[in-house]
């Protein structure tokens, strides 16, 4: 066990420009004065400069750039008989997160409204970022328990109806929303959205440390479309962003904004009080699901309300179900994750905030976007591979300032084992780089032709999209999408160039997953993984329940399935080829060479395991031929050349059996040391690969153009490799087991593996 020890708070004054009526607001709710770090913050906003605010969870974050934005979005200088909110909620139905008001002018007709919120004048806006739509509306929930007058407020997301999204158009000073809603509304239709972009003050970036990978690159274009097209409206806006759990400082608000890192304030030092917190490192007897669902009940059981952090959703829902067959009467425990329904979702939030439910098995889906304030326990039901969604999740727990646990359950994988056998680095280590590429073509192209059709490109624009914006934008030219003129870059197609890009890498539709029986949609499920988890004749978990598909319509975009309960789970089985496109960069590796470039993979799965539901024993293999899939990305590899397998000993199947336990470990320490888990990447390994010409082993991003993490894993191969050694080194199985080279998402079953040679073959290579 490691004790977190208390700390006390360090409060201090408000500073002389907070508004009176804004400083009693807080103080309404029990915030007399803010906490050092929160002061710090707020006065580097108030003075234009950027700010990257990285304390920790419940630290109250929130609270350093609510009072800037607050006091400089009610400074509207609005005539006092403006429409005020309460008049517009009966006209229109009631925006949903607006703050209510006392004074109401008499009813308008819908003409009369809208010339009266042409009118009305905002000398300061407001845009809050929020990864997911649940935190967006805990912050509006946030800010109308404030109660203040004249503080326009509204939230705009998928969900808006057109009235809600003309309120926030015309009339709203502090616009709530993610984002998708910026990418695909917004921006296309700067125009009608030209008072609000011109009067913008300020661009709020919460939990940014959500935005990594390929979506990290994607959210830095749309910010920097935002920034260039509020630079043309004649405003130029103060990025604050927020995290618990970050690395990177200025240079990563730089990347992530487009912003000079010289400009950027960061502030780390923790000024708030929290209660001591038990970290229990916890290693199961058996299978490590189980005994998060009975550690899970034994909480709620002594009146712990308490959070179980599952890696999976199918995982998730079975937890959830053993747990409440644990308890029985005595406490109410549900799953919580995404693919629910939205209703079902606000449902399991608000009973989890009023206390009505007691325990919850959740994805990484409650990591954050509720603010629950009375929770006793946490339960991590394996490291969630990176330290910052470790101390994310574990502070869900304590909000309150009380005292709390946490237990952090072993799971079999070599991570895991890896961190509970030097538990030092684990607990005093820094959260790992989060890892993002604001110059991926893949991903900066398309935005930068949905930039064209906003309003055309010039070199000037180089100020929010970097150095690379004239080489991609002339290799667009190429293509035919854009058409270069001495004045710049114009869009040449009829289509709307935004909606041509998926942000979130899911695919632009989900999979609707509908009950044959009954017709009713169960869930949704993404299309890229759709012939992993909705193939016929999976099994498919759902709120505790069990489905068999029957039908997979790939072209309809729909699965159907009927209730059972077989008894078993499915794990799909693939195979994957790998072709080597580009290298773009070299070095040596001991006696061998890493390399990092483009590849294309192409993959296709040919069949599912049946494993046992209690035990996961496998049962059987069935085949099964979905269609093939290709995927161009970013990959590093080692070649390995003859000299090093001669040196070594090895035969060939036994090199086979070296590559592919190595590719495994490694891909399973890789979240060490890059912000990403085990199911960003993947690997191929290979005795020998046609475009090396030796014994190759790949990692390679599971995103189209890459996400950043196999170049990661270039820069740091030394560390990463001799990590994976000392794994295989020291895990005491005798043959290999899931605390080394055995991996849940192995394509072919975890078949080929060699520990010994494995060992042997890195020794070599880090001599």
């Amino acid at each position: 066990m490691h004790r977190i020890p208390a700390r006390p708070g360090r409060a201090v004054a408000w500073p002389d420009w907070v508004p009176a009526d804004l400083a009693d607001a807080f103080a309404e709710r029990g915030i007399t004065a803010p906490w050092e770090h929160q002061a710090v913050a707020m006065d580097a906003v108030r003075t234009g400069r950027h700010v990257l605010l990285s304390t920790g969870t419940a630290s109250g974050k929130s609270l350093a750039y609510l009072v800037p934005v607050a006091a400089a979005t009610r400074e509207t200088g609005a005539d006092p008989t403006t429409v005020r909110s309460t008049t517009v909620t009966t006209l229109h139905g009631g925006p949903t997160g607006v703050a209510t008001a006392t004074a109401v002018r008499p009813r308008l007709t819908a003409a009369q409204l809208r010339a009266d919120l042409g009118a009305a004048r905002r000398s300061g806006t407001a845009l809050y970022l929020a990864p997911t739509k649940a935190l967006a509306h805990d912050q509006s929930r946030a800010c109308r328990d404030l109660q203040l007058d004249d503080w326009r407020v509204c939230t705009l997301d998928g969900d808006s109806d057109d009235a809600e999204r003309a309120w926030a158009r015309d009339f709203g000073t502090y616009v709530l929303t993610n984002p998708d809603m910026l990418h695909y509304s917004v921006l296309p239709d700067h125009a009608r959205w030209a008072r609000l972009l011109g009067s913008l003050r300020y661009i709020v970036l919460d939990e940014c440390h959500r935005y990594r990978g390929v979506f990290g690159a994607h959210v830095s274009a749309i910010i920097r479309r935002l920034r260039r097209l509020a630079a043309m409206y004649g405003a130029e806006p103060v990025v604050i962003a927020t995290s618990a759990t970050l690395d990177g400082g200025a240079e990563l608000l730089a990347d992530l904004a487009g912003v000079d890192s010289g400009d950027v304030v960061t502030v780390t030092e923790d000024g708030s009080p929290h209660g001591h917190v038990d970290l229990v490192l916890w290693k199961p007897e058996g299978n490590h699901d189980s005994e998060s669902a009975q550690l899970l009940a034994d909480c709620v059981t002594e009146g712990r309300q308490t959070v179980a952090f599952i890696a999976s959703r199918a995982m998730a829902e079975r937890v959830a179900v053993t747990a409440q067959e644990l308890i029985g009467p005595l406490g109410r425990v549900d799953a919580y994750r995404a693919g629910y329904l939205p209703q079902d979702r606000r449902r399991l939030e608000r009973d989890l905030q009023t206390g009505h439910l007691q325990g919850v098995a959740a994805t990484n889906a409650l990591e954050l976007g509720v603010d629950i304030a009375g929770l006793d326990a946490v339960i991590v039901s394996g490291y969630p591979g990176t330290r910052a969604a470790l101390w994310q999740q574990a502070g869900r727990a304590g909000r309150r300032g009380d005292d709390a646990l946490v237990l952090l359950v072993a799971r079999e994988n070599p991570l895991d084992a890896y961190f509970f056998a030097h538990p030092d680095e684990l607990l005093d280590g820094s959260v790992e780089r989060t890892v993002l590429d604001p110059a991926n073509p893949y991903v900066l192209g398309p935005h930068l032709a949905a930039a064209a059709q906003e309003a055309p490109l010039t070199q000037d624009d180089t100020r929010f999209f970097g150095p690379a914006m004239a080489r991609i934008a002339d290799a667009l030219v190429a293509q035919g999408a854009l058409r270069k003129r001495r004045a710049g870059w114009f869009w040449t197609r009829p289509e709307r160039a935004a909606t041509m890009i998926d942000i979130r890498g899911g695919g632009a539709r989900a999979i609707d997953i509908i009950d044959r029986d009954t017709g009713r949609l169960v869930g949704v499920a993404d299309v890229g993984s759709a012939d992993r988890a909705v193939h016929p004749e999976a099994v498919y978990l759902h709120q505790g329940d069990s489905w068999m598909v029957d039908t997979l319509d790939l072209d309809n975009y729909e699965a159907t399935v009927h209730r059972d309960r077989p008894g078993y789970t499915t794990q799909p089985v693939s195979t994957m080829d790998i072709e080597v496109l580009t290298t773009a960069e070299s070095r040596p590796f001991g006696p061998a060479a890493v390399h990092r470039g483009s590849v294309r993979l192409t993959g296709q799965v040919i069949g599912y395991l049946r494993r046992d539901e209690l035990t996961g024993e496998v049962w059987d293999q069935t085949p099964m031929v979905m269609p093939e899939h290709a995927l161009e990305t970013q990959a590093m590899w080692i070649t390995i050349p003859e000299e090093v397998v001669s040196a070594t000993g090895l035969t060939y199947p036994q090199l086979a059996g070296a590559v592919h336990a190595a590719e495994h470990t490694a891909i399973g320490l890789l979240p060490m040391f890059a912000s990403c888990d085990r199911w960003d990447i993947g690997g191929v390994s290979t005795v020998f690969h046609p475009d090396t010409g030796t014994a190759t082993i790949f990692i390679h991003d599971g995103q189209s153009g890459g996400s950043g993490y196999a170049a990661e894993g270039f820069r740091i191969a030394e560390r990463w490799w001799a990590a994976t050694y000392e794994r295989l080194t020291s895990c005491r199985c005798s043959d290999g087991c899931p605390s080394c080279i055995q991996s849940p998402k192995c394509g072919n079953a975890n078949q080929t593996l060699d520990k010994d040679a494995a060992r042997l073959l890195l020794q070599h290579l880090l001599a």
